[in-house]
């Protein structure tokens, strides 16, 4: 059986500096990974090169084809992306910016794709940007601007989803939604999930499998019940991670 996506041997370096080293993974249909660990662990970077955003030595493969040799608009058909930080310097309007997910699948540069407005109403719907849909993005908040890059990919409709920190910005309730939507959305045939995570509560309740990473290296994989153990992430923190939770939620 081939995976959806498989990392091997992964390793990013910058110099003589090794922010990645040596890292596998594979991600099958229906699965959402979450990669977790502290502060500069390399989760971003491993975000970064398997959307071939940095360059890399290993493989990374998607149902079986080498993601280098792969053109990009084979790439955005499979693979959506969604960053921690967005940069809009023009007035573009949120269905705008919600089309260009829609790119990929254009015939022409005037001619749009046959199921183009389908899938912009239904991300513009699902994420809950519908009425803002005429809004300019220059007068969005951080938490806007996330959900209408949420519904960018959500309109790209790839079977792959990629996503560094998805709740960035994002007040409690529109965290739940976010996460609640993503759930739904795997549940859809031959859809999986990669991302990046601080909050471990969500990589435990949402999560099916996970990578822990510690300085880069690969501390821990496999299903998240198994890695997210007081056993193996209290080492990587350097603290009783299970006892601050409880303190935490404590104070309700």
């Amino acid at each position: 059986m081939i995976n959806m996506l498989e990392v091997k041997n992964l390793t990013v370096s910058y110099g003589d500096l090794k922010i990645v080293d040596n890292v596998g993974f594979f991600v099958e249909k229906g699965q959402w990974m979450m990669v977790v660990g502290p502060n500069g662990a390399g989760k971003s970077t491993i975000i970064n090169a398997v959307s071939q955003g940095v360059k890399y030595s290993g493989s990374v493969t998607f149902e079986g084809k080498d993601v280098k040799k792969m053109k990009p608009v084979q790439i955005a058909k499979k693979i959506g992306v969604l960053t921690q930080n967005h940069y809009v310097g023009y007035s573009f309007t949120v269905e705008d910016i919600v089309r260009l997910g829609r790119y990929a699948y254009s015939i022409g540069v005037f001619t749009h794709g046959e199921d183009d407005e389908e899938k912009i109403d239904e991300a513009l719907e699902l994420t809950g940007m519908r009425s803002f849909r005429n809004s300019s993005a220059l007068t969005l908040s951080g938490g806007e601007m996330q959900r209408v890059f949420l519904a960018q990919i959500i309109a790209q409709d790839p079977k792959l989803f990629i996503l560094d920190e998805p709740t960035n910005h994002l007040d409690l309730v529109y965290q739940k939604q976010t996460f609640e939507l993503i759930k739904e959305w795997i549940r859809h045939k031959g859809r999986a999930v990669i991302s990046v995570v601080h909050d471990l509560s969500l990589a435990k309740l949402y999560g099916t499998n996970a990578v822990l990473l510690d300085k880069g290296r690969m501390a821990a994989s496999g299903s998240v019940e198994n890695v997210l153990t007081v056993e193996k992430v209290n080492p990587v923190y350097g603290m009783d991670v299970r006892q601050w939770m409880n303190d935490l939620l404590s104070q309700w």
